[in-house]
C-alpha cells in the first residue's frame, strides 16, 4: 500500500514508536522528515539516517515533495502541519493506522496488555531472530541486541509489534497471533472502567476466531474473563500449556526459574519478568522456536531501555530507570528491588504520568509509593493531546502518605531540577535509586550519573 509514496512527514518523530516507523519508511526507499517540540537523541539518530528533522511545528516544515503525513493520535487537528497538509491535499494517517497497514503485508504477531508489552516483544522479537526467522520488529524502547534500536529490519514473513490499548488502537492491526501479558484498569479518560477495557480486548481477540491463537496469561483475573477460542496458556497452575512451578533469587538482580519445558535462567529481577518470558517463550515455541534457543536469549537477554535498566553508580548508589507508571508496575518494580537487594535502602523518585490517571488511580497510588524507603514525587507530568484537567497535583499525593505515615521520608519536587536536589540530600553510599515514569523524569537519572 506505501510502496507509492515518496516522501513521508511524521509529526511528532521523536516519539519511541514514531521514530521506529519512520525507519520502517526510511528502510523502504522512502524520504522521510519530521518535526518535534523536543529534540533528542532519537531525532538525532533519525537525521544520521537521512531524515529531515525540524524543531516546533510549522507549516512551512511541509516540503513540496510530501505525500502522506503521519501524526500521532496526540497531535491535535489545529496543529500547523496538519492544518497545511489538510489545505493542500495531502492524506493524513495516524501512526496507528499505518501499522495497521503494515501488519496485512505480513504475519503479524501482536503484543498488547496493560504491562510487559515492550519487553516481550523484545524477548520475543530475539528468539524469533535467533531462530533465523529474520522478523521485522517494532519495539516502544530501544533494544539492545537490535542494531536499529527499537526496530529490526527482517526479511522473513512474521511481523512483532506492540499493540497499544490506549484509545483501542489495538483494533487497527491484523494479527495471525496475540500475546496478551495481562489486563488492569487504566487510561481511563478514554475507557470508561474495566469492564470498557476488557470487552475492548474481547473485541481484539475476536478478531481471531478459527484462525489464530491467543497467547494469554492464565494467572491474570482482568484476562480471564475474556472468551478465546483458541488459548496459549501460561502461569503457574500445571494446566497451563507452559508453567513455572519454581523461582529461585540469584546475585545482582538474576534468578532461576523451573518450568515444565526446563530451566530458564534471566538476568532481569522481578515475578513480572518471569511472565513476560513465558509470553514470548510461549509464542515463540508455538512459532516452531526450539525451546533450547529460547532459553539462550532469555539466559542473555539483559533487559532494555528504562524497563529496570542500570544506568549507572552515583554515590556509591545504583541508578536505576525505569519506565513504570501504573500503580502494579510500581508496586512490582519496588517489590523485585526489595528482593535482590534486601539490606539496601530504596529510594523512589517517581514522575505521575498524566493528570486523569493520577486522580483517577489516587488510592492506589497512595498504597504503593510508600513501599520504598524514601519518596520524591515531581509534579505531575502532561502529557500533550490527554485531557488535562488541573485539579490534581503530586503535593496531594505527599500530603495524604504523610499524614498515613508521619514518619515516612516523602517529599514534593516541583519540577526536575527540584527532585535532583532533594536526591543529593537523601541518597547515601548503598542505597538503590528508583528514577520512575514515562515522562522526561529519566533525565534525572542521566545526568545523576
Amino acid at each position: 500500500m506505501f510502496q507509492h509514496y515518496k516522501h513521508v512527514h511524521f509529526v511528532g518523530i521523536g516519539g519511541i514508536g514514531m521514530s521506529a516507523l519512520a525507519k520502517w519508511f526510511l528502510q523502504e526507499g522512502v524520504a522521510v522528515s519530521g518535526s518535534d517540540v523536543h529534540l533528542s537523541p532519537i531525532t538525532h539518530d533519525l537525521e544520521t539516517r537521512g531524515a529531515k528533522i525540524y524543531s516546533g511545528h510549522a507549516g512551512t516544515n511541509l516540503a513540496e515533495s510530501i505525500d502522506l503525513l503521519i501524526y500521532s493520535p496526540a497531535v491535535p487537528d489545529t496543529n500547523l502541519e496538519r492544518v497545511s497538509a489538510r489545505e493542500r491535499g495531502i492524506p493524513e494517517r495516524t501512526n496507528f493506522e499505518v501499522l495497521g497497514e503494515i501488519s496485512k503485508l505480513f504475519s503479524t504477531i501482536v503484543v498488547s496488555g496493560t504491562n510487559g508489552k515492550s519487553t516481550t516483544t523484545a524477548m520475543l522479537g530475539l528468539m524469533l531472530e535467533a531462530a533465523g526467522y529474520d522478523p521485522t520488529v517494532l519495539v516502544g524502547s530501544l533494544v539492545p541486541g537490535f542494531k536499529d534500536g527499537n526496530y529490526r529490519h527482517g526479511g522473513g514473513r512474521f511481523f512483532v509489534v506492540e499493540g497499544c490499548e490506549y484509545r483501542a488502537n489495538m483494533l487497527q492491526l491484523h494479527p495471525e497471533m496475540i500475546v496478551l501479558t495481562n489486563i488492569e484498569e487504566d487510561h481511563l479518560d478514554y475507557y470508561r472502567d474495566l469492564t470498557h477495557i476488557q470487552e475492548t480486548f474481547q473485541t481484539f481477540v475476536d478478531k481471531l476466531k478459527g484462525q489464530g491463537m491467543v497467547v494469554v496469561n492464565a494467572d491474570d483475573a482482568g484476562s480471564a474473563v475474556l472468551n478465546v477460542s483458541r488459548p496459549v496458556t501460561y502461569g503457574s497452575d500445571r494446566s497451563n500449556t507452559t508453567y513455572a512451578f519454581t523461582q529461585r533469587k540469584t546475585a545482582m538482580g538474576s534468578q532461576t526459574v523451573q518450568t515444565n519445558v526446563g530451566e530458564l535462567e534471566l538476568q532481569i529481577p522481578g515475578e513480572f519478568n518471569v511472565y513476560n518470558a513465558l509470553a514470548a517463550m510461549s509464542a515463540a515455541m508455538e512459532l516452531g522456536v526450539p525451546f533450547e534457543t529460547c532459553r539462550r536469549v532469555l539466559k542473555d537477554f539483559s533487559g532494555i531501555w528504562r524497563r529496570f535498566e542500570r544506568v549507572g553508580v552515583w554515590k556509591g548508589a545504583d541508578i536505576i530507570s525505569d519506565y513504570g507508571h501504573h500503580p502494579s508496575s510500581i508496586k512490582q518494580t519496588v517489590e523485585a528491588t526489595r528482593e535482590f537487594f534486601p539490606s539496601r535502602r530504596i529510594v523512589l523518585c517517581y514522575q505521575p504520568h498524566q493528570h486523569d490517571r493520577t486522580k483517577k488511580l489516587f488510592e492506589e497510588f497512595v498504597e504503593v509509593l510508600p513501599l520504598a524507603d524514601h519518596l520524591v514525587l515531581t509534579e505531575i507530568y502532561d502529557v500533550a493531546g490527554r485531557s488535562q484537567v488541573h485539579d490534581v497535583s503530586s503535593k496531594d499525593l505527599v500530603d495524604v502518605i504523610s499524614k498515613n505515615d508521619p514518619g515516612k521520608d516523602v517529599r514534593y519536587a516541583q519540577d526536575l531540577s527540584a527532585a535532583e536536589s532533594h536526591l543529593r540530600e537523601i541518597v547515601q553510599l548503598g542505597d538503590v535509586v528508583l528514577i520512575m515514569g514515562a515522562g522526561d523524569i529519566d533525565e534525572v537519572a542521566r545526568k545523576l550519573v
